[in-house]
């Protein structure tokens, strides 16, 4: 699959999606219809390029390669992966086991394991009908979390 047909099937299928761009880099976000925009943390993300803690390992610098990652969360990411790694002081890569490079592999992220995130390189339908649970599961998460903030007033 491509990041085009990723983004038009999250926003076909997730009610109040809402996907900030920028250069070239699309952050997933819950917001019902009407209500303000609270861009405190993604749910998802895809990105064309490593970013300055990365080092390059995901080689996204690849023509047409992208990263899926989801907040699977921890109960999640350490049914598939184990427990949750401790992040880096730096918040730099974790060594994991795993090739980031790869593609269409689901793996932890090289960065935000710690968060329970997890990864894919240009997933296949295949790995995708694995992922697209994980993304119910953290779009969810994100809606509950806002309408539990909306009903505190903040």
């Amino acid at each position: 699959m491509d990041a085009d047909a990723i983004v038009e099937l999250m926003r076909r299928e997730l009610a109040g999606l809402e996907v900030l761009e920028h250069e070239g880099d699309r952050f997933f976000y819950y917001r019902p219809e009407g209500a303000e925009p609270d861009h405190r943390l993604p749910f998802a993300t895809i990105v064309t390029r490593d970013d300055q803690h990365e080092g390059g390992v995901a080689r996204l610098d690849r023509p047409g390669v992208f990263r899926f990652s989801v907040a699977a969360g921890p109960a999640e990411y350490a049914a598939r992966f184990g427990p949750v790694p401790a992040p880096r002081p730096d918040w730099g890569v974790l060594e994991t086991g795993h090739d980031h490079a790869a593609l269409d592999v689901l793996m932890p992220h090289p960065v935000y394991a710690p968060m329970g995130w997890v990864c894919v390189l240009n997933p296949s339908e295949a790995t995708w009908r694995e992922v697209w649970p994980l993304v119910v599961g953290a779009y969810e998460t994100a809606r509950r979390r806002r309408e539990a903030r909306e009903r505190r007033g903040g």
